[in-house]
This record gives C-alpha cells, structure tokens and sequence, in this order.
C-alpha cells in the first residue's frame, strides 16, 4: 500500500493537470451553456419572502436594496433597529413589496428563533435566508492579550450563521428555498493579522459544503466568497466610538457604500436566483488556489514579497491590552466612526440612496 502511495504521488497530480488542460475548453462551454440556461430560467423574486442577517450596513444593507428591486418581500435583522428603520424606507423606495424590520442578535439561538417564527406567522413562509454578518480583525495573534476576544470571532462568524440557518432549514425544505452564505477568500487563503477571521470563515466555509449534501436538491446554498472589498479594508472591521470606550463593531455595522460592495451584492442576488453554488468576487483569486495545492512555496514566498514584514507592523490593538493611541500618538481607527443617522425616516430619491 506505502508503494501504491508513493506512485500515486508522484503520478496522481501531474496527470490530473494534463486532463484538466484538455478538458477545459469543454467544461468552459458546458458551464457557459449552464450559465445561459439558468439565467434565462433565474428565480423571480416578486412575493417572495427573504430574510437579511447583518442588514443594517455594508453588504447586508446592498443586498436588501437588491431584492427591493426585484418586488421580494424583506426581513431585515440585526441590532441597530433604528438604522433599519432607514433601510426598511429606502427598500420600500425601491420597489420591495413589504418590509418588517426586527432587531436581533443572530449569535443567540432564541432570538434567531423569535425573528423565523415572527416571519413565518406574518409571511406564513421563507423562500430565501441571507448570511452577511461577519466580523474581522486586523492584529497578528502572538499581540493578543485579552482572550475574551477570540469567543466573539467565532461567535459571530461562525454561530451567528449557523443558528439561523438551523431555525430556518425546515421552513427552507417546504418552499424549496436558498440559503446564501457571505464567505471570504481568506477561508482557503490565510493572509497575516487574520488568522481567527481565516480559521472561522474556513470552518463555515465547510460547514455549508456539508449541509449542501444533507439537503440535497431541496434546498439551494450559495456560497459567496470576496476577495479585499470596501467593507473590509477601506473601513475596517474593528471601529471605535468617538467619546466612547473601545468597543467592537462588526462588519454588518460599518457604513459602506462603493463599487466594489455594490457590484458584489448585485453577483449574490443573481447567483442566488440562478441557483448558482457559488458567487465569486472577483473570480480570478481561483488562480491562487491551484498555487496552494500544486506549488504552495511559490505562493508563500510571493507573499513574504508583497507583504509587510514584521518589522513594519501597523496593527490594529484592538484585543491586545494596550491603550488604542499606544505607540502611534494618535487613536488607531481601522475605520472612520459611522455617521450618525437622520431623525427622520422618510422615503428617499435614488440620488439620496448613494450615502457617503
């Protein structure tokens, strides 16, 4: 068997890459035609019923405008009930057939509970769940000093997708519904200063592959991977209040508008409706993962090239111990603060709706 091993080894990766160069051309045009189909055949979404986690921001926030123009009928979710006030206006502006708004935290099975079942007895049904919460962090791991930290990475990025999707499988299975899960490429490519984010989004990553096979073909997952988009690099996802103690602030809580996060929810809802399993942005991070398995030197020593070094650290403190101006004079803000919201909530124009 060892002899067996070792041949395989040696004869194993090579043949697969030659018959994968072959059959590319064909597989290209067979996805092509896949493609084609299922979007001349995507999913209309005029009266159907879907639940947003993480909505009051960022991708979330662009995923519910996204489903108002398609006449859906939205749940929005997350903690700040006052923020999706404002959305809920927005959506309807929109196009969105109904809007109900419930302030929950997705990391908490029992309210997970309360938000499917207030949506089952109003709607009497789920046609889609929508996963966006998700929350970062930018320190190298050996700087941590508080622990208490690293349950809310995992709280957050890993439970509080599961807990709504437990609640909401059942009702899923009898409208033959979608699950649609906002992962990150830093669950197969691990980058520095990320490493619980990377370790809790590979982990529900794996997670959804898995219940993909246990519903079989009576529920639809899509798994929608990002590469380095305006909500996580250009605002950050630790924030800290202005005349306030340090807190966290999760990715769906950061205000973010942009190209980038506008173009990748616009992918999600369409892949969604197609029943596509996966959305990629961009997709030609693929490339990375062909180095990983087949020449993974090669990719780290690209990275010890383009990355900082230790000796050029700028690390977010948050979870460290230290006082967040230690070392750099000044607070270290991964992010501005998040503007503070209108007094009034009425519908706005479109040209409104592209906030700063």
């Amino acid at each position: 068997m060892d002899l067996l091993n070792s041949v395989l080894n040696w004869v194993v990766p090579p043949a697969s890459l030659v018959m994968m160069a072959f059959a590319w051309p064909a597989l290209t045009f067979i996805s092509g035609c896949e493609w084609l189909f299922n979007t001349f055949n995507s999913e209309p979404m005029e009266d159907k019923v879907v639940i947003i986690t993480g909505a009051s921001s960022g991708i979330g926030e662009q995923i519910a405008y996204e489903y108002a123009k398609r006449r859906a009928k939205l749940v929005l979710v997350a903690r700040r009930e006052n923020r999706l006030r404002l959305i809920s206006e927005n959506a309807r502006y929109m196009g969105a057939k109904h809007v109900m708004i419930v302030a929950a935290d997705v990391v908490k099975e029992e309210e997970c509970r309360r938000f499917v079942n207030e949506t089952i007895n109003f709607y009497g049904r789920v046609d889609h769940l929508v996963n966006t919460v998700s929350l970062g962090h930018t320190f190298y791991f050996e700087e941590v000093t508080d622990t208490t930290v690293f349950p809310h990475l995992l709280d957050i990025n890993f439970w509080g997708n599961v807990y709504p999707t437990y609640v909401a499988l059942p009702h899923l299975r009898q409208t033959n519904g979608k699950i649609i899960v906002n992962a990150s490429v830093e669950s197969w490519l691990p980058l520095p200063r990320m490493s619980l984010y990377a370790a809790a989004k590979a982990a529900l990553v794996n997670f959804y592959e898995t219940l993909r096979l246990e519903v079989d073909h009576e529920v639809g997952i899509t798994i929608a991977t990002h590469g380095w988009i305006g909500s996580e690099l250009t605002r950050g996802k630790f924030m800290v209040e202005e005349g306030a103690e340090m807190q966290w602030k999760e990715e769906r809580e950061v205000h973010v508008t942009g190209g980038p996060v506008d173009d990748f929810a616009r992918l999600i809802v369409a892949g969604a409706c197609r029943g596509d399993a996966y959305v990629k942005y961009p997709s030609w991070y693929d490339i990375f993962l062909l180095y990983r398995v087949f020449a993974p030197k090669v990719l780290n020593w690209t990275f010890r090239l383009i990355l900082p070094t230790h000796g050029g650290r700028r690390t977010s403190l948050v979870g460290t111990g230290r006082p967040i101006s230690e070392g750099y004079g000044r607070p270290l803000f991964e992010g501005s603060p998040p503007r503070k919201l209108p007094n009034t909530f009425a519908p706005q124009s479109p040209q409104q709706l592209k906030m700063e």
